[in-house]
């Protein structure tokens, strides 16, 4: 019996560079050396930018961006889109309010049910994507408008405050890192924004399901005539997006410590924005959540900064909007190479 070869040096240098340089580790290392030099750029520009006050305020803004983003990077890697996440994460706040303020039930299972909600909402636009073959930019454009139609009836268009539930502000705004070391008071939003973010990352890189959302976004057709059942893995992927949804929901909630239902719609830009320059590609395939946490921090210390420097509201607005054609541009030029 032959032994198995041996790696040479050269052969193991070569493969730790094709990792190291691969499309996908440039464009995370570009995303966070942008990060790094705008964090050093308006820290020269105002000297209140790096006090505590404002890093916590960066800190809690990318904890809902992120996991708004977070659930735009599974549906992008199939290939798809939703621009409901950000309406889907009001109405899941809403919901919430229903249940804990209106109906008065316990505080798991008000948060039971914004997760749910945005589950049910998730599987409603997998089924008119996979079943009825509506394409996810009408489908989700038209579950955008249900959803905020929706939060406005419900709530009556008031907002539903949690001030009979004591304990639910503590979701996004205590700090059990700043109980246990008290220099650091790092709200407990930012705490779930990683381990949603670990917990995802496991699920796209080790489970079946991952699998099959980077072999959507690669290939769908050969994954349909491998015999897989594509519509059902849509339906689940569209389904965890929207549950991903739900916790963004009960974080904004929290921090607000209300329902506010006209909010949400706008947010979905900064999502896919962040999803994008963290090197997701919107043609599908490829991107990691790693990447996407990193987008969601520059969107967040972008807007940040640009606030801090008095920008006005509208040129915040046009920047984004610069942002988010760079970065789809980049995404093309990406996928000629």
């Amino acid at each position: 019996m032959s032994s198995p070869p041996v790696a040479t040096e050269a052969t193991v240098m070569h493969r730790i560079r094709g990792r190291l340089f691969s499309p996908s580790a440039r464009q995370k290392m570009l995303a966070f050396a942008s990060l790094v030099g705008l964090m050093i750029f308006f820290s020269v520009a105002s000297g209140s930018f790096l006090q505590m006050d404002n890093i916590v305020g960066i800190l809690q803004a990318t904890a809902v961006n992120g996991v708004l983003a977070i659930a735009c990077t599974f549906v992008i890697i199939t290939g798809g889109i939703d621009l409901s996440v950000g309406t889907l994460m009001t109405f899941c706040s809403v919901m919430a309010g229903v249940f804990l303020t209106y109906w008065g039930l316990p505080f798991s299972v008000g948060v039971a049910a914004a997760i749910f909600f945005g589950a049910l909402s998730g599987f409603v636009s997998g089924m008119l994507i996979a079943k009825l073959k509506i394409p996810p930019f009408i489908a989700t454009l038209g579950m955008m408008l249900l959803l905020k139609g929706l939060s406005l009836v419900i709530s009556g268009t008031k907002p539903i405050y949690f001030n009979d539930t004591p304990e639910f502000p503590s979701i996004s705004q205590d700090s059990l890192i700043g109980y246990l070391l008290p220099s650091l008071p790092i709200p407990n939003a930012v705490l779930i924004l990683f381990v949603v973010a670990i917990v995802c990352s496991l699920i796209l890189n080790k489970t079946v399901l991952g699998s099959y959302t980077f072999a959507l976004g690669s290939n769908e057709e050969a994954v349909r005539l491998s015999g897989v059942n594509v519509d059902r893995w849509k339906i689940i992927i569209y389904s965890l997006n929207g549950a991903i949804c739900g916790i963004a929901g009960l974080l904004i909630a929290s921090r607000l410590n209300s329902a506010q239902p006209a909010l949400g719609q706008g947010y979905e830009l900064d999502a896919i924005a962040a999803v994008v320059i963290g090197g997701t590609s919107l043609s599908g395939g490829a991107g990691t959540i790693l990447g996407t946490i990193i987008g969601a921090f520059i969107m967040s210390v972008l807007t940040n900064g640009l606030r801090i420097l008095s920008v006005a509201q509208e040129w915040q607005t046009v920047v984004t909007g610069v942002i988010i054609i760079l970065a789809v541009y980049a995404d093309i030029l990406r996928k000629k190479k």
